[in-house]
């Protein structure tokens, strides 16, 4: 008997412990927390980084400007030279490219979770091809100007985007048929968009030619309000929308288990997703790759999951970060969309070739 009551507590010892409810709950809001506090991190560090940004193209260019002086300006001080310089070329720039580069970081976003996969952003799959068709005919054979050309555009992006989606869907979306798809779709409005370059007069070209490349050379005040009226409406929408967006990142079986109505969510989401990346189109034109790296580099910062703030914040780094080095770091001044391109393309041939390598191509 003492021996059998010996190996019986020496196999109880030897037995692993059963964590109890409470430790498990109490595991759970740990890795909660941690997940929140990383994310207020990177947020922080994002916004400080854009502020630096903010600071450094409204002072560096061919004609430096104190810091002090730019304060100065922003108070309301007339310095000769210097406050036209600010206040009426650095500024709606700067105010354009923030705007620009937060719809297209939240657009991407949103469309690379629907479709669960992260080649599916607005400027890969042709949604910003749709409203640089619609944007170029209007220009070339409409004669819009600037802002006349934002709704045009927003008309192209959605007409795309509905296309893309009816020939996509065989019950429910396919991610890599879905991006088949839309490069078959872009390369058709890319064609239409060279026609209406060829039907246009020279000056006319020419300035299409320089918005469809992505450049924000045109910035203006007109410009302005318009782009952050719009973002007012819509940035909010898609705050509100990523609620539904977190559960359809789970797949469409287990959203409709969450009780989410998948079809029109997705709708929903993707009219959202549609007006960000119409809107940043119609006001700098189709930059390159902003709406594909920022969902990715967002992601890899907060640690993985839905951030529609880390990347919008990321995507208006991207813009402001190109735009200084096109127009100050280099020996001659480029179009933002020529720096993204460069820095976009290496992506998009890595992730293309690591899902080929491991047989994802749908």
């Amino acid at each position: 008997s003492g021996a059998r009551d010996a190996a019986a507590a020496h196999d109880a010892r030897r037995a692993p412990e059963r964590p109890s409810p409470d430790a498990a709950v109490d595991r759970v809001r740990a890795v909660r927390t941690r997940g929140r506090r990383r994310r207020t991190t990177v947020a922080v560090a994002l916004v400080v980084l854009v502020v630096a940004l903010v600071v450094v193209t409204l002072t560096l260019g061919p004609f430096r400007v104190a810091l002090v002086d730019v304060v100065r300006i922003l108070g309301g001080e007339q310095i000769p030279g210097a406050t036209f310089i600010v206040m009426e070329q650095r500024l709606p720039r700067l105010l354009v490219a923030l705007g620009v580069g937060a719809a297209f970081g939240a657009s991407g976003t949103i469309v690379q979770t629907l479709v669960r996969n992260p080649l599916a952003s607005p400027d890969v799959i042709g949604i910003t091809a749709g409203a640089s068709a619609a944007a170029v005919l209007g220009m070339t054979v409409g004669g819009l100007g600037a802002v006349a050309v934002a709704p045009v555009a927003f008309g192209g992006a959605l007409v795309t985007a509905a296309v893309i989606y009816v020939l996509a869907r065989r019950g429910t979306i396919s991610g890599y048929r879905f991006v088949l798809v839309g490069v078959g779709v872009a390369a058709v409005l890319n064609a239409v968009t060279a026609w209406g370059l060829t039907r246009a007069e020279v000056t006319e070209a020419s300035r299409a030619l320089v918005w469809i490349t992505g450049s924000l050379s045109r910035a203006s005040w007109d410009q302005v309000p318009v782009l952050w009226a719009a973002l007012a409406v819509l940035l909010p929408l898609a705050a509100f929308a990523a609620l539904r967006l977190r559960a359809l990142e789970l797949g469409d079986d287990a959203a409709a288990g969450l009780g989410a109505r998948v079809e029109p969510a997705k709708a929903g989401l993707l009219v959202v997703a549609v007006g960000l990346a119409a809107v940043a189109t119609a006001a700098a034109g189709p930059v390159a790759f902003v709406a594909f790296l920022s969902g990715p580099l967002a992601r890899r910062l907060t640690g993985g999951g839905v951030s529609l703030g880390a990347s919008a914040l990321t995507g208006s780094c991207l813009v402001l970060a190109a735009d200084l080095v096109a127009t100050s770091l280099l020996p001659t001044a480029l179009p933002v969309g020529v720096v993204t391109g460069v820095l976009g393309a290496p992506v998009l041939l890595w992730l293309l070739a690591r899902a080929s390598r491991s047989g994802e191509g749908g």
